[in-house]
């Protein structure tokens, strides 16, 4: 069988990832591996997509390989499926699957976009693999790859892959429609609006426009479509030690010194591929100038998103996600399907709102569990990425372990009670009770006031 790795990695042949598929390639000896550095030579595919589009051809197999990068994959393969579409390369009914190594933070959003955009195009989706960065060098990470290629070897034998749950529809726009008049005089302060709006992308650029009528605060538009980025995000961690990114076009300062200084960010983008575009991935990824630090905590964001939001089941957890682990609180999402001029005065209110009251919003699962997995890597890693350590260390995020010993002590003691039949069928409803009985003294504490 012939296999084509489609390497996402911008490292190339230094990707950690590609070294999952140089095992696999040594241990089943009878299939063909060729590898297309698609993340790498990204530009060169943008000039002529031909080298790609034979190798796709005469392949059985498609098997994305590629590390985790913001929630999603590196900018670079969102690039190259965009080039895969343009060109009208007919993939359908060939098998496709996935290979991604991370350290487990948002994997599952990444290897839904691959798949949602192999159905798109009518290919075979078989499930991936995703695996720590360590695992192939130990033999149950081994085992676990050699045991995941077996699966796709018997499920191309039995015709067996993965059922399509998303709609690939054309989006419906309804028309927007800018006021005239303002409500209320606008008010000080600083809101930017992040897009990628193109001169000829009318809809999107009327949504914008309304925003910045009916919100009361004065607004700014950074379209980083203009910005002259040098390209995507490089995994070289360069930026580890002191935040200064190895590309020379000043992207770092500019993001810290003209956005992240903002009261609020909004972003603008238009569905595309099931994600935000590859434009609007490279300015996510390089982003990561600021390493895992969640510098803009406790801000606003919202979203003005134009397509069939509704249907885009992990894009939606994505926005959720993001919000989640960077500690801000997310003012509200207008999209352009049911009533856009309502749902953009809703943000705007929102916005409004949170910006004058200074409303906090609890972290759930996406949260916490993305900043444990990050806490966890920083800490082991803090020798390396010296700016991260200092961040989380100042700001309280290496809560482990946890040392609270009355608790553990009064849970031991509850257990030996609860191991003897006789006292716990004394004890009655008092377990209840006493778990109740703090909140009980708030309450008695705040009625005497």
């Amino acid at each position: 069988m012939n296999i084509l790795v489609l390497n996402g990695s911008p490292k190339g042949n230094y990707s950690i990832t590609l070294q999952t598929l140089n095992y696999l390639e040594r241990i089943f000896k009878d299939h063909n591996f060729q590898v297309l550095h698609a993340g790498q030579k990204i530009r060169s595919l943008e000039k002529d997509f031909t080298p790609a589009a034979e190798a796709i051809n005469q392949a059985d197999l498609l098997l994305f390989s590629y590390p985790v990068y913001t929630f999603i994959a590196p900018s670079q393969l969102h690039r190259f499926i965009e080039l895969m579409k343009e060109h009208h390369i007919d993939v359908s009914g060939k098998y496709a699957t996935q290979i991604t190594t991370s350290k487990h933070f948002y994997d599952v959003t990444a290897h839904r976009y691959i798949q949602d955009n192999c159905q798109d195009m009518q290919m075979k989706f078989i499930r991936g693999l995703s695996a720590d960065m360590e695992d192939l060098l130990k033999e149950s990470g081994q085992k676990e790859a050699k045991s995941f290629f077996e699966y796709v070897l018997w499920s191309i034998q039995h015709d067996s892959y993965e059922p399509c749950y998303h709609k690939n529809t054309t989006p419906v726009h309804k028309g927007i429609i800018v006021p005239e008049v303002r409500d209320q005089a606008e008010k000080s302060g600083d809101v930017v609006i992040v897009t990628d709006v193109s001169p000829d992308n009318t809809q999107l650029q009327n949504m914008i426009n309304r925003f910045c009528y009916v919100l009361p605060y004065k607004t700014r538009i950074v379209n980083i479509r203009e910005y002259p980025l040098k390209g995507g995000c490089l995994g070289c961690f360069n930026c580890a030690t002191d935040g200064v990114c190895i590309y020379k076009d000043g992207f770092d300062a500019y993001l810290r010194n003209h956005i992240q200084t903002a009261q609020a960010i909004v972003y603008a983008f238009t569905i595309r591929d099931h994600s935000m575009g590859s434009r609007f991935k490279m300015y996510d990824d390089r982003n990561f100038c600021n390493g895992h630090r969640t510098v803009t905590i406790g801000m606003p964001v919202g979203y003005l998103i134009s397509g069939n939001y509704s249907e885009e089941v992990n894009l939606q957890m994505i926005i959720e996600g993001r919000a989640q682990v960077g500690s801000n609180i997310l003012a509200g999402i207008a999209t352009d399907e049911g009533d856009p001029n309502k749902e953009i005065d809703q943000l705007a209110a929102s916005l409004e709102y949170a910006l004058t009251n200074k409303n906090t919003q609890p972290q759930n699962f996406y949260g916490i569990g993305g900043m444990k997995i990050f806490r966890d890597l920083i800490y082991q890693m803090r020798g390396m990425m010296k700016a991260d350590h200092k961040f989380y260390k100042s700001h309280g995020q290496y809560d482990f372990p946890q040392k609270n010993k009355g608790t553990i002590l009064k849970m031991y003691l509850v257990g030996a009670l609860l191991s003897s039949p006789k006292i716990k069928a004394k004890m009655g409803n008092a377990m209840n009770e006493g778990m109740l009985s703090p909140y009980k003294k708030l309450f008695e504490k705040l009625d005497k006031e």
